[in-house]
């Protein structure tokens, strides 16, 4: 029958950095296939796994060998005969448990395979000496029975001569395959080592690639950070026009409410004029009635009580003349301050 596959997954292959024996070196740009294969030949467990046209893992599982789960997702296991170690790392934790288990279960069958031909080999080995002990005994009955009993006692040793040439012929035969084995062995290795030089030099063109990104990131970085500072300021622009903005509209409508109070007070000012020729032709009369009464000396009594309360009407025309005109000089004042702040305003906006 030989190699027949008893289990296969998907994993990303690596293996250990030959010369830090640290670091892990991928064997595979993504993942691959990764099979069990019993040899019934030779009663033998391997694990093989190939990228392509290329061999990435091939390994002969023995007893000694453990499988050693580092993380959730990864595990690893030494070869001493291919003086290497192998990393796998699974999308899932449940595959990573199957393959654990499967390579328990193979460690196994392969104790038990070493253990079963031990016992062939003593088997073997203790027969060869009964076979050596009984002889002259065959001797002896050949001797003693004549013709016939050589005759008979010769067919066992016969026997034994042909399964023993049978033996040596397939220990000849395996040994061929052995050799045919190491070869392929010996190329595979060397196709390996030829992708572990091209894995490093990718390696290295890599960390390069790495490196000048960082750089690149690192530039955009301080760029966005600039940009940052920069949004931040614009933004602290914006909310400043936009409170100026707000008090140049507060201020406009203080302007229009002073505005209409001047207007107001404008229009009381038309009042001042005919108030005067009130005052002008009471002056008049005032004149006219001390010509009168000149004459008119005996109208003076009289006239004097008329006289004293339109005078006194008159003072208190001028007080309140003089009040508007106080009011309406502050008014006035407070405009053309109102005015001033408005255009300190602007000029800072």
């Amino acid at each position: 029958m030989g190699e027949q596959p008893i289990f296969t997954t998907r994993a990303h292959v690596f293996q250990i950095d030959p010369t830090t024996k640290k670091n892990w070196v991928p064997a595979s740009k993504q993942a691959v296939t990764v099979s069990y294969f019993y040899d019934s030949t030779r009663n033998s467990y391997r694990i093989i796994s190939v990228d392509g046209s290329k061999v990435i893992i091939n390994s002969t599982i023995t007893p000694n060998m453990n499988f050693t789960k580092t993380s959730q997702k990864f595990g690893q296991w030494a070869d001493s005969r291919a003086n290497t170690v192998f990393g796998l790392g699974f999308a899932s934790e449940q595959q990573l448990s199957k393959f654990a288990e499967k390579f328990q279960e193979v460690k196994e069958a392969a104790k038990l395979a070493r253990e079963k031909s031990q016992e062939k080999m003593e088997t073997s080995s203790d027969q060869s000496q009964e076979s050596g002990r009984e002889t002259p005994s065959g001797n002896q009955a050949s001797s003693i029975n004549g013709t016939d009993d050589e005759k008979i006692s010769h067919v066992p040793e016969n026997t034994e001569l042909m399964t023993e040439n049978e033996r040596l012929k397939s220990v000849v035969e395996q040994s061929k395959k052995v050799e045919t084995e190491l070869q392929a062995l010996k190329e595979s290795n060397a196709r390996l080592m030829d992708t572990l030089q091209e894995a490093n030099s990718n390696a290295e063109n890599w960390k390069s690639k790495v490196a000048q990104s960082q750089d690149e990131n690192n530039q955009l970085r301080n760029k966005i950070s600039e940009l940052e500072v920069q949004c931040k300021e614009v933004n602290l622009e914006r909310e400043r026009n936009a409170q100026l903005t707000l008090r140049v509209q507060e201020l406009e409508a203080d302007l229009l409410e002073k505005e209409q109070e001047l207007e107001d007070l404008r229009k009381q000012a038309e009042t001042i004029p005919q108030l005067m020729a009130k005052c002008e032709s009471v002056t008049g009369k005032l004149q006219a009635a001390e010509t009168a009464n000149r004459d008119l000396s005996e109208k003076m009594t009289l006239l004097q009580s008329e006289i004293d309360d339109s005078q006194q009407k008159q003072k208190n025309i001028k007080s309140e003349l003089k009040r508007f005109m106080d009011v309406l000089d502050g008014k006035i004042d407070e405009l053309h301050e109102v005015r001033q702040s408005i255009s300190k305003l602007g000029v800072d906006n």
